[in-house]
């Protein structure tokens, strides 16, 4: 890994995104390229957040005892009708996610092409793109499921200690675990969206690609600490606009795709962000290389030497 011949820098990336955005939605304006890259922009970003598809929860009553006096819910108290059809929802509600997150995996590929080629396209990445797009969706579906079971033997562990008071589980090791696993979330999420450029400029694998921006991570964590921090900043402004934008829109935003095409300058700007940011660490990341002009051959021998 070869060191970049210039300091990483932060704020010069997100001007970058910044100009990127409004070169391609705004010069010039196009409202059937702003709706279709709006599309890329929604599958690509609506488990991440970036969708800006608000949804609205109940107050939650943590209280719950000091309201519930009758016994606690069991399997007893349901009928045998129940349990299979439960079973059954659970499998369908896991298998729309499952392709949700498959259609996420593609779309990232077709929204990063959509930004590098500045077009609007759909079809074309879709199929360009698919062997690395099916290659990242099973990554991530063992991300997915490694969360699942280690989230859960950390939930089962803090039900024990409140439950029984097991002392076998402090209560301060496990915040402190608690912690690490964020950490370690963080980490790996970080991992995750570096890893779509990579694979889109190299046309590599999954786990060449995590292992390549894991090394840089590691060689660079003064960088990537900035990076993440500031790009923090940026979500949460994105999330006070986005709030803002659902009140004056009465909640117009909260409609999937619609929310998203309404505020794609927004999604734009923080998804040509990490690209325009792991560019500076050489060619090989550079996610515009694959459309840069290449020099053109030399000419033949025989061109060259005079005649005999």
């Amino acid at each position: 890994m070869e060191p970049p011949n210039r300091p990483i820098e932060i704020f010069a990336p997100f001007n970058e995104a910044f100009e990127l955005t409004r070169k391609i939605l705004f010069q010039p304006f196009d409202l059937t390229k702003w709706l279709v890259i709006g599309f890329a922009a929604w599958i690509a970003t609506f488990f991440s957040g970036g969708g800006y598809n608000f949804r609205s929860f109940g107050k939650g009553d943590w209280n719950w005892r000091s309201y519930h006096y009758h016994s606690p819910i069991s399997t007893h108290h349901m009928q045998p009708w129940m349990i299979p059809v439960i079973l059954i929802c659970g499998l369908v509600a896991l298998g729309i996610g499952i392709a949700l997150l498959w259609v996420n995996s593609r779309g990232r590929f077709v929204f990063t092409d959509c930004i590098v080629r500045n077009r609007a396209a759909i079809a074309e990445p879709w199929r360009q793109y698919k062997s690395e797009g099916d290659r990242y969706f099973a990554f991530q579906l063992v991300i997915m499921f490694c969360s699942l079971i280690v989230g859960g033997a950390i939930a089962l562990l803090f039900v024990m200690r409140w439950q029984w008071g097991d002392a076998l589980f402090p209560f301060p090791l496990l915040i402190l675990l608690a912690v690490m696993l964020i950490l370690i979330a963080i980490l790996v999420g970080l991992v995750l969206r570096f890893m779509v450029p990579v694979m889109y400029r190299r046309r590599c694998g999954t786990m060449e690609a995590f292992h390549d921006v894991l090394a840089l991570v590691a060689t660079y964590p003064g960088e990537f600490i900035l990076f993440v921090l500031f790009y923090i900043v940026l979500i949460v402004a994105a999330a006070a606009i986005g709030c803002v934008a659902a009140c004056v829109t009465c909640c117009v935003v909260a409609i999937p795709y619609v929310g998203t095409v309404l505020l794609l300058p927004l999604v734009m700007v923080l998804y040509a962000f990490p690209l325009c940011f792991l560019r500076q660490f050489g060619d090989q990341y550079d996610v515009w290389a694959v459309v840069r002009p290449t020099e053109p051959p030399p000419p033949p021998m025989q061109d060259i030497l005079p005649p005999a």
